[in-house]
């Protein structure tokens, strides 16, 4: 009960003036809401609007794609694996709980911590490769080949406002959107204008099945990637908000930021073949006026800083909801602070040992991180959209042994079963699935994971107390009031927040 009245949130709104954000895996009470839908569009515009997102576009010409072929399997990619990260940031004004946390419904309070080491693990891994190449743009622009203390110097930077939290990001990337609009926007143009390309670029001749799927889950997975923490920064929006609305702007932001940044990896890479993301970018600028590579290598970098600090401060909450799995904490801010410091060190220290192929790497870890992920979000919408429907008992959620169980059988059956049903159908640089040999290399993990997770999921879902369930929220909120549950009522819990 002790851990329990930690995480229930008073009524004294602590948001308001302090300068650094004191919650983190806490329910967000109904008086620190606040801001509107539109704000999800720049932050997600920008954490995609990368020179690392560039990279994943230049995926497909290493394996031969023409630039027509890369462009579909980005577009068509990205615009799959979005749709999962916007329906779950739609959950975060309803639910005022990080994503991981509210999984503990599907999962339990315990089996959580598998997706939570999965979620660490793979933004670690995007920070280290984020931070591998602002180093290259420093190292590039100075002419100084100093790559620890630049990863030092980057991750110093991103930790500080990963610390200064949730407000402070959603501030920055909106001011980083206009930066990046008038550099990159018009780098763009200009790129489509002057820059040779081979007509042969422009025609699927001689189509590359295997560059274009590589192309496509890359794309996908990356888009996907945002799930497992999206919520992470709709929570404080207040529980009126449309859900419609959140969805449709973490949508478009991630969708325009990232197909964007994709094709011009793809135009880079179709432009001066063989060369790398940086070289490219900087090489098509100076063609365009020279000189100009060098600011807009310089220009990219606070892009880069800012979708290292979004990572850090997510990765942060996963690292406390797994501590907080195996032992009830009290998520204080000081916590918060030495989550976004491990998490950081993590990065660090991983760039300092990482060797090999930029692009060979990367583009295995985004397949690697897509095959997990799939299982996770197919559960976690189920659960939500089709056998919940958003009812949930927020104070059991903190409760060890609460009505969603230390371990949530159901889900993680769903989730194991994805997975094995994926084996045959995978692509990787270690392992091809028989099936996926048999059809030329063609990967269809994505689609076989998110079906075999969800039905099952659906099928297990038939045997949950909902009746057992609605009586303990019924009791919690006479006991609690509003902060013990969930805003399952819609309009009528949004109208009794703006009547207040």
């Amino acid at each position: 009960m002790n851990a329990v009245s930690t995480t229930i949130p008073s009524d004294v709104d602590s948001s308001r003036g302090e300068r650094i954000e004191s919650r983190s895996i806490d329910w967000v009470p109904l008086n620190e809401r606040r801001g509107k839908p539109g704000t999800l569009f720049p932050l997600w515009f920008m954490s995609n609007a990368n020179i690392t997102t560039l990279a994943t576009g230049m995926l497909g010409a290493a394996l031969g794609a023409t630039l027509a072929t890369s462009l579909l399997a980005i577009v068509l990619g990205v615009a799959v694996g979005t749709v999962f990260t916007a329906f779950h940031s739609a959950q975060g004004p309803q639910l005022g709980l990080p994503q991981m946390i509210q999984s503990r419904a599907q999962f339990g309070y315990r089996g959580v911590i598998l997706i939570c080491a999965i979620v660490v693990f793979s933004l670690v891994g995007f920070n280290m490769f984020n931070q591998m190449l602002g180093a290259d743009i420093i190292r590039m622009t100075t002419g100084v080949d100093a790559s620890g203390l630049w990863y030092l110097l980057i991750g110093g930077l991103a930790v500080i406002l990963a610390i200064f939290g949730y407000h402070w990001i959603h501030a920055t990337q909106k001011w980083l959107t206009l930066l990046f609009l008038v550099t990159f926007g018009l780098f763009t143009i200009a790129a489509v204008a002057v820059v040779p390309i081979d007509p042969a670029q422009f025609t699927f001749a001689d189509f590359n099945w295997t560059a274009f799927l590589v192309q496509f889950s890359a794309a996908a997975a990356y888009a996907l990637g945002w799930a497992p923490y999206v919520s992470d920064y709709s929570r404080y929006l207040p529980p009126q908000t449309s859900p419609a609305k959140a969805l449709t702007y973490t949508y478009g932001g991630v969708f325009v930021g990232a197909a964007w940044l994709m094709a011009l990896g793809a135009l880079v890479a179709a432009a001066f073949a063989g060369a790398s993301p940086l070289d490219g970018v900087r090489d098509a600028a100076d063609m365009i006026l020279p000189g100009a590579g060098f600011w807009l290598l310089l220009a990219a970098l606070p892009g880069l800083i800012s979708v290292i600090t979004v990572n850090i401060y997510a990765a942060s909450l996963e690292l406390i909801t797994i501590v907080d799995s195996i032992k009830p904490i009290k998520p204080t801010r000081a916590l918060r602070v030495l989550g976004c410091l491990v998490i950081a060190a993590a990065a660090y220290i991983g760039s300092l040992l990482s060797t090999g192929e930029f692009l060979a790497n990367f583009g295995s870890f985004l397949v690697i991180l897509l095959y997990v992920l799939v299982p996770w979000t197919a559960v976690n919408l189920v659960d939500y959209y089709f056998v919940r429907r958003g009812n949930y008992a927020i104070r059991d959620i903190f409760i060890p042994n609460g009505i969603y169980g230390s371990w949530g059988w159901r889900g993680l059956v769903a989730y194991l079963v994805g997975i094995i049903a994926m084996i045959p159908f995978v692509v990787t640089t270690w392992y091809t699935g028989p099936v996926a040999l048999s059809l030329g290399g063609a990967d269809l993990a994505l689609f076989v994971g998110l079906a075999a997770s969800a039905i099952v999921y659906l099928v297990l879902a038939r045997s949950i107390d909902f009746a057992r369930e609605r009586e303990v929220a019924a009791r919690d909120s006479a006991e609690f009031g509003e902060s013990a549950v969930a805003f399952h009522l819609g309009a009528s819990a949004g109208s009794k927040v703006s009547e207040s």
